[in-house]
């Protein structure tokens, strides 16, 4: 590729340096030179610490815990990029939070997912590349290029080099069954679904807890190993409340996976104690040591996300690669 963006460069805010790491190392490109840190009053304080002018720039920045500090490190890592005249400018966003507030489900409540759109574009983002966003309509709350893959097959791919010829694929709920029967067709087993019910309580000051409790079971799991798949797995009461329902209907073992491993609060402890017998997750998040269990395992993303950005700068279309990681397209 000639004219302006004959170079690339590849930054990383403090969200999930190791997987810009791995990105950068798959491409042979090292990882750009820049600070990002805090003063004592919590101010996020971004330099670059090179030229990026004319350049074609992707930050990459996992939005994980604490999240309002890595927000604002994308945002002004993208102000930065911009001002410093970078050719063309990529967010990379493995994670992309806030995607249950996509949409106004009660009076007086904002649409999170759009206001987060709103600030990447203004800080400077020309285009997005994300994974397995929790309702794809956030994809239109953009006004430039998004490219949304899937880590579902790589998931599947992970369970496939068994060969187990028992499984049965299962959706934890009724929302997430349209995807679920693409990963078992990608696995040729069938499929089966949770049916359940949401308990919302309103607690004073807290905000919001919900309790989630399992009630039906659509589909036949007498014998077979089950696999729970699901976007995100947030504080696995959904999984363990399933895998709960499928031993108690049969099932010889139960497995789980989700492409974001968010694993929130007592979350490791809980599935590390549940009759879950492996859970599989990849790297759109950092698994920090005191998340992880032996029964945890994480499939990366780095050479998925490099191919992407490899074809981004060289101007090769991703269509291929987009149809070769999202099943529902075949």
């Amino acid at each position: 590729m000639s004219g302006r963006f004959d170079e690339f460069r590849i930054f990383s805010g403090n969200g999930n340096p190791e997987l810009a790491q791995a990105i950068s190392a798959r491409l042979n490109v090292p990882l750009g030179d820049c600070t990002v840190a805090s003063f004592v009053n919590e101010n996020i304080f971004v330099r670059l610490n090179e030229s990026v002018r004319e350049k074609d720039v992707f930050v990459v920045q996992s939005l994980c815990s604490p999240l309002s500090d890595r927000i604002m490190e994308l945002l002004i890592l993208l102000d930065a990029v911009r001002r410093a005249a970078a050719g063309r400018v990529t967010a990379v966003i493995p994670y992309y939070p806030y995607g249950r507030t996509d949409k106004r489900d009660q009076p007086r409540v904002p649409i999170t997912a759009r206001l987060l759109a709103d600030m990447i574009q203004v800080a400077g983002a020309q285009q997005v590349v994300t994974m397995d966003l929790h309702a794809g309509q956030i994809q239109g709350f953009f006004s430039i290029p998004v490219d949304e893959l899937s880590a579902m097959t790589l998931l599947a791919r992970h369970f496939a080099e068994r060969n187990w010829n028992d499984v049965t694929v299962v959706s934890p709920d009724l929302g997430f069954a349209k995807r679920a029967r693409n990963f078992a067709e990608l696995l040729g087993a069938p499929l089966a679904i949770v049916e359940k019910r949401r308990i919302q309580q309103l607690s004073n000051r807290a905000g919001q807890i919900t309790r989630v409790e399992a009630l039906n079971l659509i589909g036949e799991v007498d014998g077979r190993r089950c696999i729970l798949v699901d976007d995100e797995m947030m504080t696995g009461g959904s999984m363990i409340e399933a895998a709960e329902l499928l031993m108690s209907r049969g099932a010889r073992e139960v497995y789980a996976c989700a492409v974001h491993g968010v694993l929130a609060g007592n979350a490791p402890e809980r599935l590390a104690n549940s009759c879950i017998k492996e859970v599989v997750t990849t790297d759109t998040l950092p698994i920090t040591a005191e998340k992880r269990w032996p029964a945890l395992k994480t499939v990366t993303i780095a050479p998925l996300l490099a191919e992407v950005i490899q074809r981004i700068h060289s101007g090769i279309s991703v269509d291929t690669i987009f149809r070769r990681h999202n099943p529902s397209l075949g």
